[in-house]
């Protein structure tokens, strides 16, 4: 079969199961992504060389605690600044030149803030005030999906100068400025035609759209660092022509807990 193909059908399997499980309840969404990070970490653990049986345990009965518990906002902030502590280390692991081997406790810390708890906040992104919204989960995977495609698009017809050429060679700055701008784009036409927001917070999701480019862009190339250590060119292949969970969920994970933060924001501003 030819690999475009493949590579279609897999991806609109990986779309359909996504918006389906997302739209049709809470508990589906929470089913759903409790089977990706299952795969997620398994792959995480394979990339960094440790053992995954015991992380998988720890990664799942977080999951399984905070979905089961109702979290009041004290325990949000702690778990979201636990969640943002680790993507700094990220940050400043995808600026480090020294490439060295994780020890024990970084991939431990990794697992939990990296993966772990990051799912855990998708699941809480889609209660707003008026309980469960699944637009509001969906449209952060459009304005993703509509990120990556105009920065690979504007990129390969007119990117010149690299965006960080050690880690991921094919990215380049003009690229990331397009997915920007059309993210943001998209983003006002997603807010006033899918989630009907009032004209007057259409703001709110212009700025989500720039945390997503932004932040969708870093956490992109830190899993491309993280392969790149491990010296392969996907993080697994449970997606025939895509490569596996993480190769699909790297931008989600990192967008997250900025998304997340940024609504904690609005809350005590409000």
């Amino acid at each position: 079969m030819n690999n475009t193909l493949i590579r279609a059908l897999s991806g609109s399997v990986y779309v359909a199961l996504l918006l389906i499980a997302t739209s049709y309840s809470s508990n589906s969404l929470i089913i759903l992504f409790g089977i990706f990070l299952l795969l997620g970490t398994i792959e995480f653990c394979k990339l960094i060389h440790f053992d995954y049986v015991f992380p998988v345990i720890i990664t799942l009965t977080c999951y399984t605690l905070f979905n089961l518990n109702q979290t009041n906002k004290t325990n949000d902030i702690l778990m979201l600044s636990a969640t943002l502590f680790v993507s700094i280390k990220a940050i400043l692991f995808l600026f480090d030149n020294k490439n060295k081997p994780l020890d024990k406790l970084s991939k431990y810390i990794y697992v939990i803030g990296y993966i772990a708890l990051p799912f855990v906040i998708i699941t809480k992104i889609p209660f707003g005030i008026r309980g469960y919204n699944p637009k509001i989960l969906i449209s952060i995977f459009i304005l993703i999906w509509i990120n990556d495609t105009f920065a690979f698009l504007v990129g390969k017809s007119i990117g010149k100068h690299k965006l960080f050429e050690k880690v991921s060679p094919k990215k380049t700055i003009e690229g990331f400025v397009g997915g920007l701008v059309f993210c943001i784009i998209g983003s006002f036409l997603v807010a006033k035609y899918y989630i009907e927001a009032n004209p007057k917070n259409i703001y709110i999701w212009i700025i989500i759209a720039a945390i997503v480019s932004i932040f969708g862009t870093i956490g992109d190339l830190i899993e491309s660092k993280f392969k790149r250590i491990a010296g392969v060119k996907d993080s697994g292949n449970i997606m025939p022509g895509h490569g596996g969970i993480l190769d699909r969920l790297d931008s989600i994970i990192f967008v997250a807990p900025f998304v997340f933060l940024f609504y904690q924001i609005l809350y005590y501003v409000s």
